[in-house]
């Protein structure tokens, strides 16, 4: 890579998301992964998934070796103007039911649908016991 390395905008990189035509943006860096497709362990449908967005999360999750991070220089075809990439979007959880403290616990119901049967039976076995003519 030249000393002066190329800014990419984000729209130019963003085309670039084919099997035949694939560059990733990871940590800043714009890769032309294309003559790797075939050969990524983990198949170019992972790579494929990666294009169109900042990849660094993904490719860092995974846990590369230093070899695959050493390999990635040959690929590194520029860097990514920063401005150009859209902001993240926020994992923003679904609304939730507020938390209701006089309703009765489950764990009441489930014991008293165990005792009130019981409680019946000793009920039947006592009126048997006293009513029973010797």
């Amino acid at each position: 890579m030249a000393s002066d390395p190329k800014v990419h905008l984000y729209e130019e990189v963003s085309k670039h998301n084919k099997t035949k035509d694939c560059w990733l943006i990871i940590s800043g860096k714009v890769y032309d992964v294309t003559p790797f497709m075939d050969d990524h362990p983990g198949g170019d449908e992972v790579l494929l998934s990666a294009t169109g967005k900042d990849a660094t999360n993904d490719f860092e999750d995974v846990g590369h070796s230093d070899s695959a991070r050493e390999m990635m220089g040959k690929y590194c075809i520029g860097e990514i103007d920063s401005s150009t990439v859209p902001a993240k979007r926020n994992y923003i959880p679904p609304p939730q039911a507020p938390y209701n403290p006089d309703k009765t616990p489950e764990f009441v119901i489930k014991i008293l649908q165990f005792l009130v049967p019981l409680l019946i039976l000793g009920l039947a076995f006592a009126v048997r016991h006293f009513t029973k003519k010797e």
